[in-house]
């Protein structure tokens, strides 16, 4: 994409994006409209489902294979985004990955507030292994603020004793809810999308009055021991850059086979422009070969 056709995207980003601090009905609509908005290939199905008791909605594309599955996370702050919003992001990383999609509808904030979402997470990841999908036949991915909880349900699943996926794909992570990153201030004249007032006032509704460090809402202050290697991708011009950094850092340090891409340039969650922006398309290929790379890492290691 040329300079100018990025700086477009972000002046758009900046003065038509979607208005979320609308009463929440219609900041919801009107994050499902930007979303609908997004091309989706002829060659994808889509079916609606349930996995471990939580809606979902699954994807196929040709080749993909059935056995592999990339259960995604959709972002929204835990109080807006849907499965059916998020059709053309998680099917075009799923296809990447040479697997079949599937995006659950956690309950949404604040009618459901913490640890809501991380209890429906676990519910489908469970669910999975229940249905005899191996763990190592599974990779888990979000972005935003299904980013964070990409990671929360990594956690979670390891205090529960199950074991673990073969990866883990975190696109610009909301990962500190208590918002204590440098990035939240020296980034706010250049992220087009979101600030740091937003950013707290979704906290505050997600949390409901629970501890904005709580591991599980915020893995950022998580003990990250054990968990699958881990991609984290996340834009140069994000409020939410520190959360990524930062995420990784601690990631390393509890010894987590982590790659950190900062993308320069980029906004938040760019992949969601795949269909006018090539880093979008690039960031997505990069993000699925890295869970086709873990896919193939097991299946060879149990021939």
């Amino acid at each position: 994409m040329s300079a100018q056709e990025l700086e477009s995207l972000i002046q758009m980003l900046r003065t038509g994006g979607p208005d979320l601090a609308a009463p929440l009905p219609q900041a919801r609509q009107n994050f499902e409209d930007m979303f609908a908005a997004m091309p989706i290939p002829n060659d994808v199905t889509f079916e609606s489902t349930t996995i471990g008791g939580i809606p979902a909605r699954s994807s196929m594309t040709p080749g993909a294979s059935k056995d592999r599955v990339l259960l995604y996370l959709h972002g929204g702050g835990y109080s807006l985004g849907s499965s059916l919003a998020y059709r053309s992001l998680f099917s075009a990383l799923a296809r990447a990955a040479g697997a079949r999609g599937l995006a659950i509808d956690y309950r949404l904030a604040p009618e459901n507030p913490f640890p809501a979402a991380v209890d429906d997470a676990l519910s489908a990841y469970r669910g999975l292994l229940e249905q005899g999908t191996k763990p190592g036949s599974i990779a888990i991915a979000g972005d935003s603020a299904g980013g964070g909880l990409t990671v929360a349900l990594l956690v979670a699943a390891r205090e529960a004793g199950l074991p673990m996926p073969s990866a883990a794909i975190a696109i610009s992570p909301f990962s500190d809810l208590a918002c204590t990153g440098a990035s939240t201030t020296t980034k706010a004249s250049e992220d087009p999308s979101l600030n740091k007032d937003g950013l707290l006032a979704m906290a505050a509704t997600y949390l409901n009055g629970a501890s904005p460090t709580s591991p599980l809402a915020s893995p950022y202050y998580a003990n990250l021991s054990g968990l699958p290697p881990l991609l984290i991708q996340v834009g140069s011009l994000e409020v939410l850059l520190n959360d990524a950094t930062g995420l990784a850092a601690r990631a390393g340090e509890a010894g987590v086979a982590v790659q950190l891409e900062v993308w320069p340039g980029m906004p938040h969650v760019w992949h969601g422009f795949a269909f006018m922006l090539s880093e979008g398309r690039d960031a997505i290929a990069a993000a699925g070969a890295f869970a086709a790379a873990r896919f193939h890492r097991h299946m060879t290691a149990h021939e």
